[in-house]
């Protein structure tokens, strides 16, 4: 079977997005263009390390061309957009790996998620072999998402990312653990019960 691919060449929108109430939250990257959407779940350490390298890799851009690429130091306050994903939200695939890209040329951010697999091996090298057989099946591996952004796009994925990470449980002013409505037991306090 050959491998999906959800390709978006600059979506109408590229968001990151949760479903849930903090502390139970699913966190999804969805794309939407032409009438379609494709929503793949992935983990919250995952949305915020995508969001961290694409403004890591959109200030290279900007550094390495002198300030003369097409991208914004912050994201636009036009770009905003604090809507819901769109729903129903159907997972396609749960991430496994990402990577990230400039393409000089067209002057846009290529986001790649691939869907997770487990591979099974009986060594240490029957492992690394599997995954570098995967890496190199362009047309035979697991499902992708694949999303072509510009600069001032990539700047508000990245925002809007890392405010959803942000926006979830507050941390315990002792402990920074997260705080859950009922309160948690807090290691600082030596087990005792802290109320929110």
């Amino acid at each position: 079977m050959s491998r999906q691919v959800f390709f978006y060449d600059q979506p109408d929108r590229f968001v990151a997005g949760t479903v849930g109430l903090p502390g139970r939250r699913s966190f999804f990257l969805q794309a939407t263009a032409g009438g379609r959407t494709t929503s793949v779940a992935l983990e919250k350490t995952q949305v915020a390390a995508l969001a961290e390298r694409i403004d890591e890799l959109l200030d290279e851009v900007v550094r390495r061309s002198g300030g003369s690429a097409p991208v914004p130091a912050v994201s636009p306050t036009e770009m905003s957009d604090t809507a819901p994903l769109e729903t129903p939200v159907e997972e396609e695939f749960r991430v496994g790996t990402m990577a990230l890209a400039w393409d000089g040329e067209d002057e846009r951010m290529i986001v790649e998620a691939q869907a997770l697999v487990e591979l099974e091996a009986d060594s240490d090298e029957d492992l690394a072999d599997a995954e570098e057989r995967l890496l190199q099946d362009d047309e035979n591996g697991p499902p992708m998402l694949r999303v072509r952004l510009t600069g001032t796009m990539a700047r508000a994925f990245a925002k809007r990312a890392l405010d959803v990470v942000n926006a979830g449980r507050p941390p315990c002013p002792l402990c920074s653990l997260p705080l859950d409505p009922e309160g948690h037991v807090c290691p600082r306090q030596n087990g005792y019960r802290r109320d929110a």
